[in-house]
């Protein structure tokens, strides 16, 4: 067996591309997309007829209401598309300029759900993708109990990940590659091993909370730079994994042991973190404030030059 189908027998392995050439031939569980897939996926050839599409479709008074109204249905047609494709879900990233806007996000939310159920796509099969802000989290316990299951994502902090948890979200999208590229450029020495790795070890502080404090939330390793990373978190609920390391692992034999092993300890839940606590724990993190700034400020740019090119388009 390859250690691609080795780890499937261990994880559940997610597409981390909005390139439906690439979901098509892994065979993911599910896919997730941000503005920087899709602005990439945009260029394209096989997406010219789903952007023609979202541009036919876009309403608005004025150009800008237009562009919005383009960006969400290309988005939701993307994420059409890739539910041909995968047995599972997709997820479907809500504007990272909303990050600090509960409201907004509650609305943009709701906004995709309704544009995917109006072409016959249940919320079944949808996680809405939210980054792990204080304001994003809250929005994300409001979504989860109107049945609509989110996807935290720029996850860097414990602080978030207690957080998510605690409100109840479905999933969370811990990042290891972000991690690792922070402690590098801080001086850090590369990692001797993977499991020396400080985003590897994040993660695999994060999931062995959640099992020991009986959290549902699922944990999806996220953001791989090298496929020692991805085999050091062996065993964790699901793992979203770039075309180019799905092929590397598709080709590589040896042996791939579960690296994630419950002891079976359980203990009560901590106190339930304010919002306070929330932002000192989370502001003592050196580097999760900057790589959750740096994500949320890299997303809002990529959304912008995929709102610039339907803006020409529709102009």
């Amino acid at each position: 067996m390859t250690q691609l189908e080795q780890l499937r027998t261990l994880s559940a392995v997610v597409a981390d591309t909005g390139d439906i050439d690439a979901i098509a031939r892994f065979h993911p569980l599910d896919a997730t997309t941000n503005p920087s897939l899709l602005l990439k996926a945009a260029s394209l050839p096989a997406y010219a007829p789903l952007i023609d599409s979202a541009i036919s479709q876009a309403r608005g008074t004025d150009l800008a209401a237009r562009v919005a109204d383009a960006a969400d249905l290309l988005a939701v047609t993307v994420g059409v598309e890739i539910l041909k494709l995968i047995p599972g879900r997709v997820s479907t990233e809500v504007d990272a300029r909303h990050s600090f806007d509960t409201q907004a996000t509650l609305a943009q939310a709701r906004k995709l759900v309704a544009l995917y159920e109006q072409v016959g796509i249940s919320r079944e099969r949808l996680l809405i993708k939210i980054a792990s802000t204080w304001e994003g989290i809250r929005a994300a316990e409001q979504l989860e109990r109107e049945g609509i299951q989110c996807n935290l994502t720029l996850l860097f902090s414990f602080a978030q990940a207690v957080a998510c948890a605690e409100a109840g979200v479905f999933l969370i999208s811990p990042f290891v590659g972000r991690i690792l590229d922070w402690h590098l450029a801080n001086g850090a020495p590369k990692p001797a091993t993977p499991q020396d790795d400080p985003g590897v070890q994040s993660v695999t502080r994060i999931w062995h909370h959640y099992k020991r404090h009986g959290f549902n939330t699922v944990v999806m390793g996220a953001s791989f730079r090298n496929t020692g990373q991805v085999l050091a978190l062996a065993g964790c609920d699901r793992l979203t994994i770039s075309p180019d390391l799905l092929s590397e692992l598709a080709a590589a034999e040896g042996g791939v042991p579960r690296a994630l092993v419950d002891n079976g300890e359980r203990a009560p839940a901590p106190a339930r973190l304010d919002e306070i606590g929330f932002r000192w724990d989370h502001n003592e993190d050196a580097m999760a404030t900057d790589k959750l700034g740096d994500g949320i400020r890299k997303f809002a740019a990529d959304q912008r030059k995929l709102e610039a090119m339907l803006a020409a388009r529709l102009g």
